[in-house]
């Protein structure tokens, strides 16, 4: 639904994305995450052709980004950072515009715009002038925007910014339902928790570059390792980690748990189980500590400074 190859933009000689390639396939959540000026913005600008390709091509819902333009923004939803409302006029009557724009009929226009502004709580300020709106009542009424004319794409650029943790949920049990349509998502935030829980696949952007892109799980393993794995038994442990020593790399202990790191969990953990009760040990609790995004985006970050540095050093030693 989205696709992207080496999708490149310059600014003078300034390079803002650097052959940027992802396939998005329908029904698929990717985050886009990076730091500010990183080129998500204009990654996604690129996606709506906004603006064009330096070099490179990308489609979207298999329509040219440079040479389709029309086409493409008939088929994606796009929230942007900035909103661009007009705040003298009423909410009816502003997605009414845009759904003219969008050559809906009035009937379905109207209707569409009811059942949005009921599904994200704004019902009650239909009348109500958009500068008299919150910034979170903004921000959901962008989202009922890029929705209006159910695109099979949506583009949305930190979704749940400026929004209190209910409305925050609301716009993410939207696209929980939305993609289960089939529809597409890339999302662009700074939100690591919210693009954990939604995004089928991440991909880490910074200084225009993809520097990282997988599954959260391939992602974790790739970049923090082998999983760890917590033992809490009834009692005392009792040497048990020298027992087990030869099953599992143990990392540290305590009173009566244990935290140890292991390849394949599937086949040593039922091993591990069999062996502790053979031993008499009552096991509470086993279970993988929860890796987070934010440590995997710290650690990818980290290495590509690294091989940033590591880089500079060998041009001026060439040099």
């Amino acid at each position: 639904m989205i696709e992207a190859h080496e999708l490149t933009k310059y600014y003078d000689d300034f390079r803002a994305v650097d052959a940027v390639s992802m396939d998005i396939p329908s029904g698929e959540v990717l985050a886009l995450l990076g730091p500010n000026g990183a080129g998500k913005t204009t990654t996604v600008r690129m996606l709506t052709s906004i603006l064009a390709p330096s070099s490179g091509w990308a489609k979207v819902a298999g329509y040219d980004v440079a040479r389709q333009p029309e086409q493409v923004r008939a088929h994606v939803g796009v929230l942007t950072e900035q909103h661009g409302l007009y705040e003298r006029m009423k909410a009816m009557e502003y997605l009414d515009f845009f759904g003219q724009l969008y050559h809906l009929p009035a009937s379905e226009r109207r209707q569409r715009t009811l059942n949005l502004m009921e599904r994200f709580d704004l019902s009650f300020a239909l009348d109500k002038r958009l500068g008299e709106y919150s910034k979170g009542m903004k921000q959901k009424l962008a989202l009922v925007r890029a929705m209006l004319h159910s695109p099979p794409v949506l583009l949305l650029d930190e979704p749940t910014s400026a929004m209190d943790p209910q409305s925050a949920k609301q716009v993410r049990d939207a696209i929980v339902e939305l993609q289960r349509d089939q529809r597409t998502f890339l999302i662009t935030t700074h939100n690591l928790t919210e693009a954990q829980q939604l995004a089928n696949r991440i991909a880490i952007i910074r200084h225009g570059r993809i520097i990282a892109s997988g599954s959260f799980d391939e992602l974790a393993r790739r970049f923090t390792g082998v999983p760890l794995m917590e033992l809490r038994v009834r009692g005392e442990l009792n040497g048990l980690a020298g027992d087990i020593g030869d099953m599992v790399s143990v990392e540290e202990a305590g009173g009566n748990w244990l935290r140890y790191r292991v390849h394949d969990p599937e086949t040593t953990n039922p091993q591990l189980i069999r062996k502790m009760t053979a031993l008499g040990v009552d096991i509470i609790t086993l279970a993988p500590l929860t890796q987070t995004l934010e440590e995997i985006y710290l650690q990818v970050v980290k290495e590509d400074e690294a091989a940033a540095r590591q880089k500079g050093k060998d041009s001026e030693h060439l040099g």
